[in-house]
C-alpha cells in the first residue's frame, strides 16, 4: 500500500494536497519545521502525521512529493534520491492527479484564490468536486467530476499542467526574482494557455489576455463592450454588489455577491462564465452569493474604537489598490489605514513607486520591515526608502502597534505575503 511523504507539508499548496489525498482514501504523512503555520490546523484535524524534518523519516516504500521551496541537497530529498523511491515535485505530482477529472486550472497575476474558491464553492452545490485553494484548503471527494485547482505561474510551474479549462484572471509583472519582463509573464502564459485542452475563460479588459493564442474556444468575460459575458448596471448593495449579465449582449440573469470592488465583480463573472458555458442552470450558480470568502482575503473582525480589522495577502501594487478600493466602497464613512509589509526585497525595489502610489490611496499608512525570501540575497534596501516615497506614513514597530488606537471608526488593512499577521495579533492583544 503506498504511502505518501510530503517533504514541506505546511507549505499552502502542499497542505491542501496532502488534505485531497487523504480525503480520497491514500495514506497520507509528511515533514516540515517545528513553526505553527495555520495550514497544519486541517491537517491535525485529519489525524495526519507531521514530523520534523529528518532523514530518519524516509524509508522504503514511500512515495515522496517535495514541496518546491525544498532544493535537491534537503536532507530528504537526498535520502530519497538515494533510496531510488518514486519522487515528484509538488507540481509535477498535481499534474498527474488531475488527469482522473474534469480539471479546471484558475490561473493569472491576481485573484487566483478567491476565484479558486467561489468557483469550488458554486460547482459542489452541483456536482461531487475535489479542489485545492492556494490558502491552503484542500478537499477531496472520492467520486468527484470537477477538480479545481489554483494554477501557479511562479517558476512556470502550472506548465506541468494540462486542464481541460482554464480560468485566466489577467497578466501583470510580478515575480521580479524570477520573470524578467511583462512580456516574460506573457510567454508563460501563452505556453499555458496551448496546453488547455477544452476551452479558456480570459478577462478580455485584460490587454495581455486578448493577445493570446489559443487551440481551442476562448470566451471573454469583463466589463466593456465586445466580451461574450459582460456585467453592467454594478451595484453596491448592503450585503456587496450586485450585477446583470449580458450573454453576447443578451440578458442573461442578475447576480449578487457578498463582496465589494470591481475585481471581485470579475472573479465572479469568470465563474459565472465557466459553469454557463458547462451547463450549470443559472439557478445554482446564484449560490455565489452566500460564498463565504478564503483565508486571509478580506477577512474581517469588528473591534475596539469602532474599528474593523482586514487582514489580506495583498502583497503587490495592484492588490493593495483593489483591496483599498473595495473597504472605501464597503466603508464609505471611514478612514481608510493601511498596514503594509513588503515581501521580498526584489518586488519592493522593483515596484518602489507602483507601491507607494497605490498605498497614498489611504488615509494613514503605516510600514513594517521587508519580509525577505530565503531565495533572495541580502539587500541594501530598507522599508525607509519606501517609507520616502509614500506621504504621512510613518515605520511600525512590533512592540508599539498601541499607535493604531488612535485611529477610531477606520478600518485597520493589515497587508503582506510574510507574517503581517503578527503586528495584528500584537494589536489585538492590547484589548
Amino acid at each position: 500500500m503506498t504511502i505518501y511523504h510530503f517533504i514541506g507539508i505546511k507549505g499552502t499548496g502542499m497542505s491542501a494536497l496532502a488534505q485531497i489525498l487523504h480525503d480520497t482514501g491514500e495514506n497520507v504523512q509528511g515533514s516540515d519545521i517545528d513553526k505553527h503555520f495555520f495550514t497544519q490546523d486541517a491537517l491535525e484535524k485529519r489525524n495526519i502525521k507531521m514530523m520534523a524534518f529528518s532523514e530518519n523519516n524516509i524509508t522504503e516504500g514511500l512515495t515522496i512529493i517535495a514541496g518546491n521551496a525544498f532544493s535537491d541537497d534537503h536532507e530528504e530529498v537526498v535520502k530519497a534520491k538515494e533510496l531510488g523511491l518514486p519522487f515528484y515535485r509538488y507540481h509535477e505530482f498535481l499534474g498527474e492527479w488531475l488527469q482522473n477529472y474534469i480539471s479546471i486550472g484558475v490561473t493569472g497575476s491576481h485573484g487566483k484564490t478567491s476565484t479558486t474558491g467561489l468557483l469550488a464553492h458554486v460547482l459542489s452545490q452541483v456536482e461531487p468536486t475535489s479542489y485545492l485553494i492556494g490558502d491552503g484548503t484542500g478537499v477531496g471527494e472520492e467520486n468527484s467530476k470537477y477538480f479545481v485547482f489554483e494554477a501557479c505561474e511562479y517558476r512556470r510551474h502550472f506548465l506541468a499542467y494540462e486542464p481541460d479549462y482554464a480560468i485566466m484572471t489577467n497578466i501583470d509583472f510580478d515575480h521580479p526574482d524570477y520573470f524578467t519582463s511583462v512580456e516574460d509573464v506573457f510567454d508563460a502564459f501563452q505556453e499555458m494557455a496551448m496546453k488547455v485542452k477544452k476551452g479558456i475563460i480570459a478577462c478580455g479588459d485584460d490587454e495581455q489576455l486578448q493577445q493570446i493564442q489559443t487551440k481551442v474556444p476562448v470566451v471573454y468575460y469583463g466589463l466593456s463592450e465586445g466580451n461574450d459575458f459582460q456585467a453592467k448596471n454594478i451595484q453596491e448593495t448592503e450585503h456587496g454588489t450586485s450585477f446583470d449579465v449580458f450573454v453576447r449582449n443578451t440578458y442573461y440573469d442578475t447576480f449578487e455577491i457578498p463582496f465589494f470592488g470591481t475585481h471581485n465583480v470579475l472573479n465572479a463573472l469568470s465563474v459565472i462564465a465557466l459553469c454557463q458555458y458547462e451547463g450549470i442552470e443559472a439557478e445554482n450558480i446564484k449560490e455565489i452569493k452566500n460564498f463565504k470568502g478564503v483565508k486571509r482575503r478580506f477577512t474581517e473582525k469588528q473591534w475596539e474604537n469602532s474599528q474593523i480589522l482586514i487582514d489580506d495577502y495583498a502583497h503587490h501594487p495592484t492588490e493593495i489598490q483593489a483591496t483599498i478600493d473595495a473597504a472605501r466602497k464597503k466603508y464609505p464613512t471611514k478612514d481608510i489605514v493601511a498596514i503594509f509589509q513588503p515581501h521580498t526585497f526584489t518586488r519592493t525595489k522593483t515596484f518602489m513607486q507602483q507601491f507607494a502610489d497605490s498605498l497614498n490611496l489611504a488615509d494613514h499608512v503605516y510600514l513594517c520591515e521587508i519580509f525577505g525570501s530565503a531565495r533572495e540575497k541580502a539587500a541594501t534596501l530598507t522599508i525607509k526608502d519606501l517609507q520616502e516615497k509614500v506621504e504621512n506614513s510613518s515605520v511600525l514597530e512590533l512592540g508599539n502597534t498601541e499607535v493604531l488606537k488612535l485611529h477610531e471608526n477606520s478600518v485597520l488593512i493589515f497587508m503582506g505575503a510574510g507574517d503581517i499577521q503578527k503586528y495584528q495579533e500584537e494589536y489585538e492583544k492590547l484589548f
